[in-house]
Formats: structure tokens, C-alpha cells, sequence
């Protein structure tokens, strides 16, 4: 049998007790309760660098949930995405613990200025050896916005043009701050840098001014390694221009056609198809025979909390989903004309819309694959012919989810040749796209640096809006060896 490529397995996490087994955290072998301790954190990282994992992937949010019902209390109630650590924080705790296994931390763009949140992520690359990743979000929570200083969440459209300047402040702090070469280290002359290979970026954009320079020397990386979601049309197209790992939405049978509009948008905005690697995601119940699996679902269904799926989402559905009764039909409620235009692009993909609200909101809570090792691995190998890069592989309890799919399936995956047998050497970049640790040139925080270099260099304004900009302060001449550096006050 022809061996398939090998796919990108991410782990799917929050620092949290809860992110979406919705209950499942009352089981006696599960572990998460433990959410405060390094322990189990570090067991977990270590498990999937066992199964050779790509990343764990951590998403986060920064307000409870508070549609359901109009307030946050069944959030907290449950433990759903309450209480909620901050991942960055942890990674460096799980870096030392590793070697292979990278790190994608979800990071908003509201969250702190895009000059100190540079330096965090360089920091963390270079602490990490380069196995850092970015999941660039805009948040969807008001709370969240309430929390860092809006009156609410901003618009769409605003969170968006926030986020454009948000990157590509941080892409001149990353790319085009320090030269290559700028670090010397230089034992006998006392002269670590050079400051003449050192810049101020000078970004003037329409909500942040960021002078420079970076504060930190270039990581391995200089930036991390992008992944972002996205589903308008406005999501879509910064995706396609930034991402290089993109999620698609819905489940397998709608894949294709997400992934063409996917690559699209990449193409669109100047780069390769190829520039983009697109994951899926999935869930799975493994057993050794398929009424072991089908027995260990119904466990984990009958201990799941009713409550704490109506909180995750009423979140995601943007609506208060208590207002619908549990008994009503999905044609019933369709019918009605009420539903938010989420919550009726969920209701109307229902397969029986004689459903019961409650049936619809398990099924909706509950879409993952039940089976044998082989069963599960036959829908991976489906996926994989949807044309997906990759899988965000989402746990329902931890951490026996991930000690199965690495007992059980990662051995039928890896004789398939659909999980990596061993790691690549390198960056999180190098191990996923095979190519160097930095961004291609296509990539636009590339172009930016390019294009700072050559204005540098003819002595223009780095930013259009900027003020010229006096080369002699800014850039001191290059350092020689008789320059006396070090006695300079």
C-alpha cells in the first residue's frame, strides 16, 4: 500500500478546567482538576511529544461566558472556560520540559500594545528554541472588550482594522528592528551589539504608533509561526494575507469548499496556495472494538452537563440560548423566525429538523468520531482527502483522549504514513513546512521589512505619516575596531 503524506496533529487546549468536554471533568480518571499544578501540564506535553505531536495548541478568552441567561454564573457554575490561566505564562515551563513539541498561544489584538506583546513572543521563541506560534484573534466576548478598556467589543469592522495595524506594528518590531547581524558578542571588546545595525521601525498607523526599536534581539523565528481562524468574508481575507496555518469551519463534508475559498484569499493577497497549511477539526472515542468505543461515548455523553453546553453556545451563537424550550422542534424554532443568524445557520444544517432544541444542542456539543483504532484512522485518511493539511485534534476528557489517539491510533496512522514517524529538526516552521525558520519572502511582514531597508537606505521616512526621520541619531555609525564603545556615556 502507497504510504499517504504525512498531516500536521495539533493538540487542542486551554489553560483551563474545562474547554469543551462540557462536564467531563467529574470523571475519577480525569485529570483536570489539576489545571493550577505544572504536573499535569507537563505530563501532557510529554505525552504528545511521546505521539509526535506538532503543537499544543492553546486557545484562550479573557472573559467568562454570559449569554446564557444574561449572566456568567452557569459558566462558573460548570467550570465551562471558568476559571482561565494565562498559556503564556506555562510554555516556557513546557519548553524546558521538551524538545520537539511547539506552542501555538491565542493572543488577542486588544490584549496589551503591540510593542510589549512583541517582545513577549520573542522572548518566548527564543527561550523555547523557536517553537513558537501565534493564533491571532479579535476576541468575540463584550466582556473581554469591557475588561481592556472599551466600552464594549468594537465592531467587526474596527477589531479588523485594529488587527491590521496590530501586525504589522508587531512585524517591523520583529522583521525589521534589528539586522541580522546586529548581535556581535564580542568578549574582548565588551561590545555586544553593534547599535548601528539597530533601528527604530517609526510605525504611524491609525490606532497604534509604535517609534521602535524592538527590544529584543531577533529569535529564531524573528516571527512566529501564524495561525488564525476565520470565517467572514473580512476574517477570510486578512487570514489568506497573514495565516500560515488556517482553520476551516464545519466538519468534513464541507471542507473542500472552505479550503478552495481558504487558499483563494492567499493567492488573492499575493502569496502561494501552498504558503497556507489547512487543519480540521476532530474529536475522537477510541476502544478496541467498536461497541468498547460506542460504550465509552455513552459514558461520556451521560456525564456531560446540559448546562455547560448551552453556555459554550449561547457564546458562540452570539444568543441567549435559554429563551428556546429543550422540547420545541428545530422546525419549530426555525419556523418561528426568532433565531440569531448563527444560531439558524446551526439550526437549518440540522440532519432532522424533527429533532428536539435539546437533541440539536448534544449533537452540536458532540461531533466527533467513535470507533476502533482503524475506524478512527479511516476518517482521518477521509479528511485527508478533503484536502485538509492537517487536524486540531480536540480532547473529551483529559488526558485519556490523547493517551488513547497515541496508544491506539498514532500506530495505524504512522504504518499509513499519515502521522510522522519521527520529527524534523528546527523551528515549528522548519518541522511544518520543511522550508527555513524565517517567512517566506511572499509573506507581507517580508515585504515590510524589505521595504523599511530600502527607505533606510535612501534616507526616507520609514512611514509614510512619519516625520523624516534624522539618520544620524538614529542610526550611529558602524562600530570598528578602535571604536571606543564602551567608554560612551
Amino acid at each position: 500500500m502507497t504510504k499517504r503524506p504525512p498531516l500536521i496533529f495539533s493538540a487542542f487546549n486551554e489553560f483551563v478546567l474545562s474547554h469543551h468536554d462540557h462536564g467531563a471533568w467529574r470523571r475519577p480518571d480525569s485529570r483536570q482538576t489539576e489545571l493550577n499544578t505544572t504536573g499535569y501540564w507537563i505530563d501532557l506535553a510529554k505525552l504528545l511529544e511521546r505521539g509526535r505531536f506538532d503543537f499544543l495548541f492553546f486557545a484562550d478568552v479573557l472573559a467568562p461566558y454570559d449569554f446564557y441567561r444574561g449572566t456568567r454564573d452557569a459558566a462558573i457554575a460548570t467550570g465551562m472556560q471558568t476559571p482561565v490561566n494565562d498559556p503564556a505564562v506555562l510554555i516556557p515551563i513546557l519548553a524546558h520540559e521538551t524538545t520537539d513539541l511547539s506552542f501555538a498561544l491565542t493572543e488577542n489584538i486588544l490584549q496589551e500594545p503591540p510593542y510589549t506583546f512583541a517582545r513577549k513572543i520573542s522572548t518566548l521563541d527564543h527561550l523555547s528554541g523557536g517553537r513558537i506560534a501565534w493564533n491571532i484573534v479579535t476576541s468575540f466576548l463584550p466582556g473581554a472588550g469591557r475588561n481592556l478598556g472599551h466600552p464594549g467589543l468594537p465592531s467587526h469592522e474596527e477589531r479588523y482594522g485594529r488587527a491590521e495595524d496590530y501586525v504589522t506594528a508587531a512585524y517591523k518590531l520583529w522583521e525589521a528592528s534589528w539586522e541580522d547581524d546586529a548581535v556581535i558578542a564580542d568578549r574582548e571588546r565588551g561590545i555586544y551589539t553593534d547599535p548601528s545595525k539597530v533601528h527604530t521601525v517609526d510605525h504611524v498607523g491609525p490606532y497604534y504608533d509604535v517609534p521602535g526599536p524592538h527590544l529584543t534581539e531577533p529569535s529564531p523565528q524573528r516571527t512566529p509561526f501564524l495561525f488564525n481562524a476565520a470565517a467572514s468574508g473580512t476574517g477570510i481575507e486578512f487570514a489568506g494575507k497573514h495565516a500560515e496555518v488556517l482553520f476551516t469551519s464545519g466538519g468534513r463534508d464541507s471542507a473542500p469548499a472552505s479550503i478552495r475559498t481558504l487558499r483563494a484569499a492567499a493567492v488573492a493577497a499575493g502569496r502561494a496556495a501552498s504558503d497556507v497549511k489547512i487543519l480540521g477539526g476532530l474529536g475522537v472515542v477510541v476502544g478496541s472494538t467498536e461497541q468498547e468505543a460506542r460504550r465509552l461515548d455513552a459514558e461520556l455523553r451521560e456525564i456531560q452537563s446540559l448546562e455547560s453546553i448551552l453556555v459554550k453556545l449561547s457564546g458562540f451563537w452570539q444568543e441567549d440560548l435559554s429563551r428556546y424550550e429543550l422540547a420545541s422542534t428545530v422546525a419549530d424554532i426555525l419556523n418561528d423566525g426568532s433565531p440569531g443568524p448563527l444560531a439558524k445557520q446551526v439550526l437549518s444544517g440540522a440532519p432532522d429538523v424533527s429533532w428536539s432544541f435539546e437533541t440539536l444542542l448534544r449533537w452540536a456539543a458532540n461531533r466527533h468520531v467513535v470507533g476502533t483504532p482503524e475506524q478512527v484512522a479511516d476518517e482521518i485518511d477521509a479528511w485527508q482527502d478533503a484536502g485538509i493539511d492537517g487536524l486540531n485534534l480536540q480532547y473529551l476528557v483529559s488526558p485519556g483522549s490523547f493517551e488513547d489517539f497515541v496508544d491506539q491510533v498514532r500506530p495505524v496512522l504512522v504504518e499509513r504514513g499519515t502521522m510522522r514517524a519521527e520529527y524534523q529538526p528546527g523551528t515549528a516552521r522548519e518541522k511544518v513546512t520543511g522550508s527555513g525558520p524565517s517567512l517566506p519572502e511572499r509573506h507581507p511582514a517580508r515585504r515590510i521589512r524589505a521595504d523599511l531597508a530600502e527607505r533606510r537606505a535612501a534616507g526616507l521616512p520609514l512611514n509614510a505619516d512619519a516625520p523624516a526621520v534624522d539618520t544620524s541619531r538614529v542610526d550611529p555609525p558602524p562600530i570598528d575596531a578602535h571604536h571606543p564603545i564602551e567608554e560612551r556615556a
